[in-house]
């Protein structure tokens, strides 16, 4: 049984260190609050204030580090139903034609006309993790969840790289379905295509 830890990522917040100095101040660096599954990658003690394109806020949501080439905000479609966010459902970084929204912070705010998403579903794997998996960077499994609330979730995509470790992350819209927690365990299913 092939089985994988879930990480359930909640609503955050991706800066670009310019970015960051408008939002903070010039000079500031990130806070670690806390570290993360994945190797470097922390939650910041800073957080921002998100307003969508029609005004609603959606206050407190935590910035997570290290900063990144492009500013990108993740949030669920329950988010994005309440708040009034345009946010198709991407993978991480790509963000061109996403939706709009502005950051505000307490020395300044930017205005994103784009960067706004739903994760996808998606399993981190080292190559090491890869290869014992049977899986290759890109691909798109199936995952089967046990519990009160059993099923498959389809469409998850296999991100492998060498500084990644073993860990599905899935948005709280996901572990709220099916009553997941974090460091609850999957179990990888591959579907194979049958060619007649």
């Amino acid at each position: 049984m092939k089985q994988i830890p879930v990480g359930i990522s909640g609503r955050h917040v991706h800066v670009t260190k310019e970015h960051l100095e408008i939002l903070f101040g010039e000079g500031h660096e990130l806070k670690v609050f806390k570290m993360l599954s994945q190797p470097g990658q922390y939650a910041a003690e800073e957080k921002v204030d998100l307003v969508s394109p029609e005004g609603k806020v959606l206050e407190g949501v935590r910035i997570l580090g290290p900063t990144r080439k492009e500013s990108q905000v993740e949030i669920s479609q329950s988010d994005a139903i309440r708040y009034k966010f345009v946010a198709p459902v991407r993978s991480s970084g790509d963000v061109a034609g996403s939706g709009a929204c502005k950051l505000v912070g307490p020395k300044g705010e930017v205005s994103l006309p784009y960067g706004v998403i739903i994760a996808d579903r998606h399993i981190h794997f080292s190559l090491e993790e890869a290869a014992a998996f049977g899986v290759s960077d890109r691909e798109m499994v199936s995952i089967k969840i046990n519990g009160t609330k059993p099923g498959i979730l389809d469409n998850v995509l296999c991100r492998v790289h060498a500084s990644f470790r073993l860990d599905c992350h899935l948005d709280t819209d996901d572990g709220a379905a099916f009553m997941l927690k974090n460091g609850d365990l999957v179990e990888l299913v591959k579907k194979y295509v049958i060619v007649e």
